[in-house]
């Protein structure tokens, strides 16, 4: 399974795309990256590793347009702004579909992705079939909670108290299947040796068992 840079058209421009999809794959998995990052998230590209090892395609994209990074930067407004990045992750499941027909889509979201990650699966209920958030904000998604459908898993570092305060409430407004686990001894950024690679195997579980 090769990967390949795309890009995906919106509004505001083009937004850069990385590919990696064959006619056997069991799912494709989109990913969303964390505020201030990208589609070159080493993180992301290390459990998209994992995704693929295990039939799955992965489509890892960036949130916002050249310009808007470059904005972003001095301001950091942008990464903030659900709505927004909301919109470009639901476009990037649409794109999706128009280049994988059929095949199930699952989204991992990271951080501030994971809200974006969240609006989507409100948003293409029909079309998003699971959704995982590693150490993520799902609590700026709450006005799009109460309309996902997709079972959706939420993974926390022990460490990372006030995200795990975050999840519990977001868990409340949830109106779909969920499941918050903590992973023992990581903190934020999963650095912690060991802990990135449970966030891998926790989300591939998910979305064997979702997919």
């Amino acid at each position: 399974m090769s990967e390949r840079t795309i890009e995906l058209s919106v509004p505001a421009g083009a937004l850069g795309a990385e590919l990696a999809a064959g006619v056997s794959d069991r799912g494709l998995i989109v990913f969303a990256h964390g505020s201030g990052s990208s589609r070159r998230s080493p993180r992301n590209r290390r459990v998209a590793e994992t995704f693929r090892g295990a039939g799955f395609g992965t489509l890892l994209f960036d949130l916002l347009t050249p310009e808007e990074q470059e904005r972003d930067a001095e301001t950091r407004e942008l990464r903030f702004d659900v709505a927004l990045i909301g919109e470009r992750m639901t476009a990037a499941v649409d794109a999706a579909r128009e280049r994988v027909g059929d095949t199930p889509v699952g989204l991992f979201g990271a951080s501030t992705g994971a809200a974006a990650a969240l609006v989507a699966a409100a948003d293409r209920p029909q079309r998003v079939s699971a959704v995982v958030s590693r150490g993520g904000r799902p609590d700026l998604a709450k006005p799009w909670l109460d309309r996902v459908r997709a079972p959706t898993l939420l993974i926390v570092g022990e460490l990372d108290t006030p995200v795990i305060a975050m999840n519990r409430s977001a868990q409340e407004s949830l109106a779909a299947p969920n499941k918050l686990e903590i992973v023992a001894g990581a903190s934020h950024l999963f650095e912690e040796p060991g802990t990135l690679d449970q966030v891998a195997a926790l989300a591939r579980e998910w979305f064997d068992a979702h997919l």
